[in-house]
């Protein structure tokens, strides 16, 4: 079986969806399981919803909005009497019941229910269109698939009930399902991270053996940087599970760092290619006799600097760095760069939850602290250690670390 992602960007209007089908036309469909993702920016209008909910300001005018995009999206694809406009307006009625009713006062809960219906709604969208032109399929809830614990907005995956799940799943039939969602014990809507709709794919592709899968981009495939940050960028056509991870990790947004782990576990290929260019080749992830080690560039906003050093001027031990992770653990704060010395601890953190405040107000009991917000995190992947004078030009650089040709810096 066949494991194809399709993004918010490849079904953002109603051209797009019938790009869609031109793709799996290109590509074959049988025997293949589509995951995709919310319509265009949906997540972050969804996003917005929460953010009113709890503001208590008039969220029902952007769940409005939302809803008549998507109908907007509908009548370019169906005709007015069909079926898929009572679901685009069931998946809203829905939201407007669960805020009406909620009584939860966890921020993280609340937009786990809501923004999930982003993936509910653009999965039925396709599903419908592509069966009205004899691309035939079974829609999937893959939260009935896909099980996790109860840690909303980052759900950590219950491997052995997945598999259990999915294993009933039929290889003849062609499936379409969300990805970024899971559900938790008590069948609760759990979030797999940010762009976690790769993962999602990784999941299915792990779980059902499949032959490859392949994530649908506008861009060619895996670049040696972001072409809307970096000049002179080029197509890395084959790379290896190892660097592609270590890319992710250090913060390559065309790939989901958690997405490659199980399909390594498989030697799963892995293909990243253009849904604006379908024939081309695109970038192959896996294990190949020429993996590229090209100089490739990543850029990570929004980062945090923090400063840890010791109040009684004593070393950073072994005591001191477990209390330190203890609290970063607890606030669901990753760790993206680090360095320490005898008497000191640098930091350079992501803070998607935005608790860095109350981790910093829990470190000054103990330490003293310096954070800079609004940092970010430059990466250099197989450096030319000859030439790397001229990353520092025009930087205000905070931090520097370099290590097996990986130059990295945290500039302002």
């Amino acid at each position: 079986m066949k494991i194809f992602k399709f993004g918010g960007a490849s079904v953002k209007d109603a051209e797009s969806v019938k790009n869609v089908s031109m793709v799996l036309k290109s590509q074959g469909f049988e025997e293949c399981l589509l995951v995709i993702s919310a319509m265009g920016k949906t997540t972050n209008e969804l996003e917005k919803v929460v953010e009113l909910y709890f503001e208590k300001n008039n969220y029902q005018t952007e769940i409005e909005k939302i809803k008549q995009k998507h109908i907007e999206i509908a009548k370019g694809l169906f005709r007015n009497d069909h079926v898929a406009f009572d679901e685009i307006n069931l998946f809203f009625d829905d939201i407007v019941s669960f805020l009406r009713r909620n009584k939860s006062p966890n921020y993280n809960f609340v937009y786990d229910q809501v923004v999930s219906c982003g993936e509910m709604i653009s999965t039925k969208i396709v599903s419908e269109y592509l069966n009205d032109i004899q691309f035939t399929n079974q829609w999937l809830d893959a939260r009935d698939y896909i099980k996790t614990d109860d840690s909303y907005r980052d759900g950590n995956v219950n491997w052995a009930k997945t598999e259990e799940f999915i294993a009933t799943l039929n290889p003849s039939i062609c499936y379409v399902t969300q990805g970024f969602i899971g559900s938790d014990d008590n069948n609760f809507t759990v979030t797999l991270g940010r762009e976690g709709s790769d993962y999602s794919a990784a999941i299915f592709a792990y779980c059902l053996n499949a032959t490859a899968m392949t994530i649908w981009k506008d861009v060619p495939g895996v670049m040696t940087g972001d072409p809307r940050k970096f000049n002179n960028v080029s197509l890395l056509s084959n790379i290896s599970y190892e660097e592609a991870i270590e890319m992710a990790y250090y913060g390559a947004s065309v790939i989901h760092p958690k997405t490659l782990q199980p399909l390594q576990q498989k030697n799963i290929p892995f293909y990243v290619k253009s849904f604006v260019d379908p024939t081309k080749g695109g970038t192959k992830v896996g294990a190949c006799e020429e993996n590229q080690h090209e100089e490739s560039y990543i850029l990570k906003e929004n980062q945090t600097l923090m400063k840890i050093s010791t109040r009684d001027f004593s070393f950073i031990a072994e005591d001191h760095m477990s209390l330190v992770f203890g609290y970063l653990s607890k606030y669901k704060i990753k760790v993206s760069l680090m360095q320490n010395s005898a008497i000191s601890l640098a930091l350079c953190l992501e803070d998607k939850f935005l608790k860095i405040d109350e981790l910093n107000e829990e470190l000054q009991k103990v330490f003293k602290t310096d954070v800079v917000k609004n940092v970010s995190l430059f990466t250099v992947r197989n450096a030319k250690m000859e030439n790397i004078g001229k990353f520092y030009q025009e930087k205000s650089v905070l931090l520097e670390q370099i290590a097996k040709n990986t130059l990295q810096m945290v500039t302002q």
